[in-house]
């Protein structure tokens, strides 16, 4: 506004640099050509960006000269300081990042061809849950007295009665909620959407939110920041941190904090409550059944019929 008004002088901006221009360029060819989410740019842009900062730091910047040793080096340095779940992501975004260049012509060798993968075995580890009393105590720690409260409960729910991914809550809108059916449209991986039963509880709190607390604005989002600008939350992460708060202002102890932990546990308790894997499945919206096989390794009452008695007898 004084920008506007001639009390400041007009914003000028440096020029991008050549890291910036091909990291931009590079977005919008994931967004646009490849038709991924957002949320996966997110991931895969940082990694990138650091690979071209330590390059720019030996001199100028040339994709020319890039070698499978400067790739392989990169990542020695970078997925020894990750979690094996984000040292996988480091080498999917570099080999889209390769693959990218060589579709450019930026560089001539195959170079996605030379990065290793991650020693990460399928079915090695448990899914992460916590107990049904724990997720309902996390629930119930929302103070529904302020609207910050009723807000985080509605999500909470979402999480913990349909399952849904923090990415598919930011993207709600308001359009995906068929109040008359009582059903809701969910967004998930890959542009795939589906339509499901939207519980009554979930229902309450969410339309609770509407009434009373969330601000009239242009943004269709359900799910708005509490402090302007008025907007939906930017990205995943940030519902992560709010559920992280929400489950230490429980004094629930939990290992993992994110969002995905609540998905886990309601697999878990429906699997106890005998549910098949096959409803697991569908519920969760999983494209492959392999997916849901992992939670079979919780169902101890169904595998301690199938181990093979101690050699030498009990001890």
């Amino acid at each position: 506004m004084l920008r506007r008004q001639g009390v400041t002088p007009e914003e000028t901006r440096p020029a991008p640099s050549v890291e910036q221009k091909v990291i931009a360029e590079y977005r919008r060819y994931l967004l646009e050509e490849r038709g991924l989410s957002t949320a996966t740019t997110l991931n895969y842009v940082p990694p990138i960006t650091k690979l071209l900062s330590e390059r720019s730091r030996q001199g100028r910047l040339n994709l020319a000269q890039l070698r499978a040793s400067d790739v392989t080096g990169f990542l020695q340095r970078n997925a020894s300081e990750s979690s094996s779940a984000r040292a996988k992501i480091l080498v999917t975004a570099l080999r889209s990042f390769l693959r990218y260049l060589r579709f450019q012509g930026k560089i001539k060798t195959d170079l996605a061809g030379c990065v290793p993968p991650v020693a990460a075995w399928s079915l090695a580890s448990l899914p992460k849950f916590l107990p049904a009393d724990s997720v309902q105590k996390v629930i119930d720690g929302c103070d529904r007295r302020t609207a910050i409260g009723r807000r985080d409960r509605a999500i909470l729910l979402l999480f913990a009665r349909l399952g849904l991914r923090a990415c598919e809550v930011i993207h709600l809108t308001l359009d995906d909620i068929d109040w008359d059916n009582a059903t809701i449209t969910v967004r998930g991986k890959g542009g795939r959407w589906s339509r499901m039963p939207l519980p009554a509880d979930v229902g309450e709190a969410i339309a609770l939110y509407l009434r009373q607390d969330r601000p009239s604005c242009s943004c269709r989002r359900v799910f708005l920041c509490d402090r302007a600008p008025l907007r939906g939350f930017e990205n995943p992460s940030a519902i992560s941190t709010l559920v992280r708060r929400a489950i230490e202002k429980a004094g629930v102890d939990s290992a993992h904090k994110g969002a995905h932990v609540f998905r886990h546990s309601l697999a878990t308790e429906m699997l106890r409550q005998r549910a098949s894997l096959d409803e697991i499945g569908e519920l969760l919206r999983h494209k492959s059944p392999n997916t849901t096989a992992i939670y079979a390794k919780v169902d101890l009452a169904a595998l301690r019929p199938l181990a093979l008695p101690w050699p030498g007898g009990a001890r």
